[in-house]
């Protein structure tokens, strides 16, 4: 029997239940400090590419709304102020028991139906599209990535193999603002030319992806 299931048996037994709570809840917090210390890696690493390119974002974390002190994601600020815009993004949505990360460009604020359909727009969509991107009301684009941030899997690879880990994270990031990133800027300034009347909170727009 290895030392793994050894300790699976002895909190499987009714005696050591107590126990099992207790290390049950001192491990959750474990997973949410290792999944703060991803994102907080991952905006390093990030902060390091914009500077290298010198585009017009800074990064922000994305902290979960229901939960203090919990860390869901990246997304990117420009650094002109523009009522409306579309931004790269980088999020884990609980999916059933678990966590799955996903990204894509995402809209800042609720577009009216004019500037939803600029032919920047439109262009960076099917762009977007053609290179594999979902879509629904609340993003121009997104996509699955292969990463549950709370699995053991992912923690492990997390803590042992943290530079593979961030090079593959990093790399829809360099998709987004390398390959799509003068299409975004068009589409961009093309928004910011458009008169916008009503705007709506990004609380209200953030919302389930659909499969």
């Amino acid at each position: 029997m290895n030392a793994e299931q050894a300790v699976l048996d002895f909190f499987a037994k009714e005696e050591n239940f107590p126990l099992a709570l207790i290390a049950a809840e001192h491990l959750d917090g474990i997973r949410l400090q290792h999944n703060n210390r991803f994102w907080n890696a991952l905006r390093v690493r990030l902060d390091e590419l914009l500077a290298h390119h010198a585009p017009p974002w800074r990064s922000e974390l994305t902290e979960d709304r229901n939960s203090a002190d919990t860390l869901v994601g990246l997304h990117l600020e420009p650094h002109a102020a523009q009522r409306t815009f579309l931004r790269p993004f980088m999020e884990q949505q609980l999916m059933g028991d678990s966590y799955r990360i996903y990204y894509g460009m995402m809209w800042n604020t609720a577009p009216e139906p004019a500037q939803k359909t600029l032919p920047a727009v439109e262009t960076l969509r099917a762009q977007l599209s053609d290179a594999g991107y979902k879509q629904n009301d609340s993003f121009l684009a997104w996509q699955w990535a292969p990463w549950y941030p709370r699995r053991k899997d992912f923690l492990l690879r997390f803590s042992t193999q943290q530079e593979e880990l961030m090079n593959a994270a990093m790399q829809p990031w360099q998709t987004l603002l390398q390959e799509h990133g003068e299409q975004l800027r068009a589409a961009n300034l093309a928004l910011n030319d458009v008169p916008r009347s009503v705007a709506i909170s990004l609380d209200q727009l953030r919302s389930k992806p659909k499969t």
